[in-house]
Parts: structure tokens; C-alpha cells; sequence
């Protein structure tokens, strides 16, 4: 046992000592991977981040005792955060649309002006009637007009058409130059589903219309299917008063009608006791029996005083409502 003990010891002697941790044989020191440089970093406790947080809320004017402040509690609808969020009103938005609308039908019925329901308007106008209703069309405040029989329904004026023979009854052919069309109307009854036209005629010694009758059917939110039962020649009323031009325009030559005021100033009166007798005669009514007599619309404008609508052959009909401010 003696020996063993002397052999460790001796053996305990000879193991080189133990260097210090980096140490190397030249005497260098030789850093970890990720050693820091200097001094060891000294990370801060829990206890003190806590004291940092609440010393910067309790300078916002927050509550020291709220550790996540002003943010947590936005998050969490308990508060509102440092920059509110802007927040649109539709009313402000609303009323551009509405002016922009206004200033569409004022420029329209300026361009229609003097067109005579656009039959006399030039290739100019045209183009610039059919952009302004182009836009008109973009901000239709009625999407389904079909929809919405209280707004169709009515008696409306028409202002203007691409459609060149206007009416059935009209005809392509051109009126006597003494004729003159006073009105185009359309009377639409939504409660009984029934479409009116009717063209007024005014002349030197009466007045008249030719009106012809249909029903209509929905065939979708815009469209409507239009079918011809009759036309109807009204009684013609004779007037009171013969009123006649100054001048006549006959094969390209001016003829003064002056010397024939006399004339008709005895006929005025002649005519004036016969006008009770023929006013009181029922119109003339027309069955109409074709096949042909049928007819689409595609109503792609509407609001409470302006109508427009498109048919066949691509026509265009823009049609005020009676009493509108944009019939004057």
C-alpha cells in the first residue's frame, strides 16, 4: 500500500497544471466563438424593464400600472390609438355625383335646343347628344327600372330621337309645310301595363293626333316588349282663330300670304260655328292585326324627370317628364 501511495503521488507531480480556460502554449488567449469583447454584456432583469415601461406610460399620460400602454388597449377597442384612422362621409361623396348629374342634363337639354326632337340636329350634335348620354348612362341612379313602375309610369315628352320615322303611324314621308307636330308623347300605365303614343298635329285650321295603343310585357330588369293593339285618328278641333304664316315656302319660292288674311278672316268665322259640331265626333279607331307590330325597349336612364331609352336599330329616345323644369 506504501509503494501505491508513492507512485500516485509521483505520478501527481508530473501532470502538467491546468491552464487557465483560453490559454494557449505562446502565451495567447484565444476567444470562444461567441465570446463578447471586455467585459461580459449585462442583460437587464424582468423587474426593471417593467419600471422602464411604466415610467414611459406614466409620461403619455397613460396609467403606470398598464405594462403594454396605449396599444394593447386600442387593440382591444379599450381606447384609441395616437393617430385616428380618417373616416369617409358618404354624404360629401353623394353630392359631386348629384351635381355632376345636374350639369349632364343642363348641357343636354342645351344641345337638344333648336333640333326639333333631333330631326334638324347636325352630325355634330349628334355625337355630342349621344356622349352626353353615354355618361348620363354610366350614373344611372336606377339600375332596374322595371323595377321601379312608379317612375315609368306617367306621361313623358320626347326631346329627342335617333329613330327617324319616330312612330308607326308617322311614316317616313314629310308633313305638308302648313303641319306642324306640337307634341310626341309617351303615357305609360304601369297599373294596367299599357304604353301610349301620341303624336299632336297643329294646323292653319285645326289640330289633331294620331295615337296608337299597346301593351307591354317585362322581359327583364331593363327591358320591356312592347306590343301594337290599335291606332286611333283624333277628332280634329278646329280652332278659334286662323293663324297663318306671313310667308309659304313652295318649290323653293317665298309666296306672301298677306292678301289671303282677309280671305280666311270670313272663313274664321264660318268656321267657328261648325267647330262645336265636328269637335263632338268620336276619333277614329284602327285595329292593328300584323305580326310585325311589336317592338322592344331597353330603358337605360331613369330618374324622376328625365327618361332614356333604346330600341331598335340601335334609336335612341331621350324623353322628359311633363312638368319638368328641363321641358322649359
Amino acid at each position: 500500500m506504501a509503494g501505491a501511495a508513492s507512485s500516485l503521488s509521483a505520478l501527481a507531480l508530473r501532470a502538467p497544471s491546468p491552464s487557465p480556460p483560453g490559454a494557449t502554449r505562446g502565451g495567447a488567449v484565444a476567444r470562444p466563438a461567441f465570446a463578447f469583447p471586455g467585459a461580459p454584456p449585462r442583460f437587464p432583469s424582468l423587474r426593471a424593464s417593467r419600471r422602464v415601461v411604466a415610467r414611459a406610460a406614466a409620461a403619455a399620460g397613460g396609467d403606470p400600472e398598464d405594462e403594454w400602454g396605449a396599444e394593447a388597449a386600442a387593440d382591444q377597442g379599450q381606447g384609441s390609438p395616437a393617430a385616428p384612422a380618417a373616416v369617409a362621409e358618404p354624404p360629401a361623396a353623394e353630392a359631386p355625383a348629384a351635381s355632376e348629374v345636374a350639369e349632364l342634363k343642363a348641357k343636354l337639354k342645351e344641345a337638344l335646343y333648336g333640333t326639333e326632337r333631333g330631326l334638324r340636329a347636325s352630325s355634330e350634335t349628334r355625337a355630342e347628344v349621344v356622349e352626353l348620354i353615354t355618361q348620363l348612362e354610366a350614373r344611372n341612379p336606377t339600375p332596374a327600372p322595371t323595377e321601379a313602375l312608379t317612375l315609368l309610369n306617367g306621361k313623358w315628352i320626347l326631346a329627342y330621337t335617333s329613330f327617324s320615322q319616330l312612330f308607326p303611324l308617322l311614316g317616313s314621308g314629310r308633313l305638308p309645310e302648313l303641319v306642324k307636330v306640337e307634341e310626341i308623347s309617351q303615357t305609360i300605365d304601369s297599373e294596367n301595363f299599357t304604353v301610349q303614343n301620341c303624336i299632336k298635329f297643329s294646323g292653319p285650321l285645326a289640330t289633331t293626333s294620331v295615337t296608337t295603343n299597346a301593351k307591354f310585357e317585362i322581359r327583364s330588369p331593363k327591358r320591356v316588349q312592347i306590343k301594337f293593339d290599335e291606332g286611333v285618328i283624333g277628332t280634329p278641333q278646329l280652332t278659334d282663330s286662323i293663324v297663318l304664316p306671313e310667308k309659304f315656302e313652295f318649290f323653293g319660292q317665298n309666296i306672301d300670304l298677306t292678301p289671303l288674311k282677309g280671305i280666311f278672316s270670313s272663313i274664321e268665322n264660318a268656321a267657328s260655328s261648325v267647330a262645336k259640331t265636328i269637335s263632338d265626333q268620336p276619333p277614329l279607331k284602327i285595329p292593328i292585326r300584323t305580326n310585325n307590330a311589336e317592338s322592344w325597349l331597353l330603358t337605360t336612364y331613369l330618374d324622376e324627370e328625365l327618361r332614356i331609352s333604346r330600341g331598335d336599330g340601335s334609336s335612341i329616345f331621350v324623353l322628359f317628364k311633363e312638368g319638368s323644369t328641363l321641358l322649359y
